[in-house]
C-alpha cells in the first residue's frame, strides 16, 4: 500500500511485562476505510495491541503510525484522531443517554450547533433516539454498547478502535451494530476491531490471527479458508473419540478437532492422504471411517493454524 492509502502502520512493535513478551515484533498494514479484525485465544496479546496503538501503552521496540502520526512521539495528536472503546467502556449509570453524550462532548470540546447536530445524528443512527431520557444504568447490553459507540464517535475520529465491543451482547444486537459499524466505514472511517466471534470475523475486510504474542496469518477470509481447504476433511468413524485420538498421532496431520458427532481433519497432501488413514483406522479396528472433502470454516482454518503455531514452537 502506498502512504497515501494507510491509516496504521506498525512496524517491529514489541512489549514486555517482565519475562512475557504480549506483542512480539508485531508487523501490519491497515488501509483507510477498512475493517480490519484481530483474533485471538486469551492472552495472545490483542488488547495490549490495541493499547499500544491509542498511546496508553508505550512500546519496547518498534514504531507505529496511527493517522500519519507517530504514536510514541506525539502521543496527543494521535488521541485527537482515534475513537477508542474498550472493553469496559466508562458509562454512567445515573445519567441518561443524552446526558452521557453531553459529559463525552465536554470532554472533546464539541460544544454549539456541532453537538447538536452530531448528537442527533448519531441517536438516528444507532436507533436510540426514543431512549435519550433513559439512565444508562437501565439500558439493556446491546444498548449500552450502542450508547458506548456514540459516545466514542462524538469527536469525528478517522480510527475507530474497539475492544471486543459486542462481548456478551445478544445476537441481534451483535448484528446491529456490525450494521452500524458498515455505515461508519462507508462515511469514510476506518476500523481495528478485536473479537473472540469469528461470525464477526467474517465480517471484516481482513483478519489476522494472533498467537502468543505473534501474528500468525493475515488476510481476507475467502483467502483464509481457501489456503487450507486442500486438505480439509470431515471425518466419521464409529468411535470418535478413540479415532481422534488415533488420528492426531500419525504423520502429516496439522490438527484433528471434534465437530458435532464428527470430526474436522486438516491434513499434509504431500504427507499422507484420506485413503492412508482410514486404512490405518480400519486397521486398528476403529472403521469404518468416512473421510468427505468440505471447505473449512474459519473456526477450523484458526484451530488448525493456532495447532500448528504450537507445535512449531513447543
Amino acid at each position: 500500500m502506498s502512504s497515501a492509502e494507510l491509516n496504521i502502520s506498525i512496524r517491529n512493535l514489541t512489549r514486555r511485562f517482565g519475562a512475557l513478551t504480549a506483542v512480539d515484533h508485531l508487523n501490519l498494514e491497515i488501509a483507510r476505510g477498512e475493517i480490519f479484525g484481530l483474533v485471538g485465544p486469551d492472552g495472545a496479546g490483542k488488547t495490549t495491541t490495541l493499547r499500544l496503538l491509542c498511546g496508553l501503552l508505550n512500546p519496547d521496540e518498534g514504531q507505529a503510525l496511527v493517522a500519519g502520526e507517530d504514536v510514541s512521539r506525539n502521543v496527543n495528536a494521535v488521541k485527537d484522531r482515534i475513537g477508542y472503546m474498550a472493553q469496559r467502556f466508562g458509562l454512567y449509570n445515573d445519567l441518561t443517554v443524552e446526558e452521557n453524550m453531553d459529559f463525552y462532548a465536554d470532554l472533546f470540546g464539541v460544544l454549539g450547533a456541532e453537538r447538536e447536530q452530531l448528537k442527533a445524528k448519531l441517536l438516528h443512527m444507532t436507533r436510540m433516539e426514543p431512549f435519550r431520557g433513559r439512565a444508562a444504568g437501565k439500558l439493556s447490553g446491546g444498548m449500552k454498547q450502542k450508547l458506548a459507540l456514540m459516545c466514542t464517535l462524538l469527536h469525528h475520529p478517522q480510527i475507530l478502535f474497539l475492544d471486543e465491543p459486542t462481548n456478551g451482547v445478544d445476537p441481534v444486537s451483535r448484528r446491529d451494530f456490525w450494521a452500524i459499524l458498515y455505515q461508519l466505514v462507508q462515511d469514510g472511517l476506518t476500523v481495528f476491531v478485536t473479537t473472540a466471534y469469528l461470525d464477526e470475523a467474517e465480517r471484516c475486510n481482513r483478519v489476522g490471527l494472533m498467537h502468543r504474542g505473534r501474528l500468525v496469518r493475515c488476510d481476507t477470509p475467502a483467502v483464509l479458508k481457501t489456503h487450507m481447504a486442500e486438505g480439509c476433511y470431515e471425518v466419521a468413524a464409529p468411535d470418535r473419540r478413540a479415532a481422534r485420538k488415533f488420528l492426531e498421532q500419525q504423520p502429516g496431520i496439522r490438527s484433528v478437532e471434534a465437530s458435532g458427532p464428527t470430526l474436522h481433519l486438516f491434513l499434509s497432501p504431500r504427507e499422507t492422504s484420506p485413503e492412508k488413514l482410514a486404512a490405518g483406522l480400519n486397521a486398528k479396528g476403529l472403521g469404518p471411517a468416512e473421510f468427505s472433502k468440505i471447505t473449512p470454516s474459519l473456526e477450523d482454518v484458526f484451530i488448525a493454524l493456532i495447532r500448528q503455531e504450537e507445535s512449531v514452537h513447543a
